[in-house]
């Protein structure tokens, strides 16, 4: 969706990550897939470009959105159901249908693996994620109605 704009905290945050140089972004890349407590060098560094204001609650979020961050471009439109129709074509449409139905049933604790292979699998694509919009989705990912799945569904599944 075009006219989404991000909330302030949001888009500071990953301002803050695009402006890590290159041994910032790959030690955040390490970390990637794994929970905020069992991260190994590089807590000081995400609460270094966390901006002011973000719960405890909201943290874990933010940290698996900084440890993705490097995996894939930025620049991309739409969610991340838009993006892997991007990438879906003739010689791999059963593998990303399939991976597209794993991510959408994913409860947040498989989250994290799921998104970090679909990441990778776009930036192979050469595929850009709007890394703002995925992490207000993953904030709002429990929401008892699923508005995040159902909106990711009618992305990818709808023409």
């Amino acid at each position: 969706m075009s006219d989404y704009k991000p909330p302030e905290n949001v888009r500071r945050f990953f301002e803050r990550l695009a402006s890590l140089d290159a041994g910032g972004r790959a030690r955040l890349k390490r970390a990637a897939g794994q929970p905020l407590a069992e991260c190994r060098g590089s807590l000081g560094l995400f609460y270094s470009v966390l901006p002011p204001g973000v719960s405890n609650h909201e943290e874990e979020t933010y940290f698996l959105a900084a440890t993705l961050f490097p995996l894939a471009d930025g620049g991309g439109q739409g969610d991340l159901g838009a993006a892997l129709r991007r990438a879906r074509n003739d010689r791999n449409a059963k593998g990303v249908d399939r991976r597209m139905h794993i991510l959408l049933d994913s409860d947040a604790e498989q989250l994290s693996f799921r998104l970090r292979q679909a990441t990778s699998f776009l930036q192979s694509c050469r595929v850009g994620v709007d890394w703002p919009r995925l992490l207000d989705d993953l904030l709002h990912w429990r929401s008892p109605r699923r508005h995040v799945q159902r909106r990711w569904a009618r992305s990818y599944y709808a023409e």
